[in-house]
Parts: structure tokens; sequence; C-alpha cells
């Protein structure tokens, strides 16, 4: 699994991105300069860096993503699951339920999810 690791900035334009794609690139830095008052230098910037971790492209001055938002947020996870608790998916949920009781619908959901993913 490829890691995908941003920084603070390169998260808010990957966000500005994933809203508005396709955007043009000029488009893109209109709308970093309002959201985030930056110069056209810095959103090239950034928007190179991004491309060179393979999660836009930018072709013909046209900004798209090669990997969704959910797909990368998804390896994120995965990621921090791997890292903290040592893959443990159990661990996990063990922890980020604590004491807090799960109603019958969560319980049910859960169920549903861990029927849906199985192995064989």
């Amino acid at each position: 699994m490829k890691e995908y690791k941003l920084t603070e900035s390169e998260e808010k334009v990957a966000g500005l991105i994933w809203q508005n794609e396709p955007i043009g690139s000029g488009d893109l830095v209109k709308l970093c300069e309002k959201e985030m008052n930056w110069k056209k230098s810095t959103t090239y910037t950034v928007l190179k860096k991004l491309c060179e971790k393979g999660i836009f492209q930018n072709e013909n001055a046209v900004v798209s993503s090669l990997i969704t938002e959910d797909g990368y947020y998804a390896k994120q996870s995965i990621r921090f699951v791997e890292e903290t608790f040592g893959g443990s998916l159990p661990k996990f949920l063990t922890t980020f339920i604590g004491a807090k009781k799960l109603s019958k619908h969560q319980a049910e959901e859960l169920k549903k999810l861990i029927d849906e993913h199985e192995e064989g």
C-alpha cells in the first residue's frame, strides 16, 4: 500500500481540489488566494508536491485526482491502525469505544459490516 502523508497545507489544497475537480490550475490559484490568502507561487509549489506524491495530476493546466478523497482517508485510517495498534482492529475498536456503550443500532451496523467483510 502506497503511503500518502500530507502536510496540513497539502490537505487543505487537496480538499479544495476534491471539492472542485476537475479544476483549472489558474482557478485553483484564485481559490487558494481567496480561501487561504496564498500567492500563486505557494499554490503551485503545494500542487507540485501533491502531484509528485501521486494523488493528483496537472494535465494541460487541468487538475484532477488520481485517488479519491475517500480512498485517501481510508489509507490514512489503515495506516493509523497499523502504526498505533499493531494492525489490530479489535484493539482499535476497544480503545475507540472505551467506556461508552454502543446503541443497539450501532452494534447491528458493526455486526453487518463484519459479516460483509469476513473472509469466506
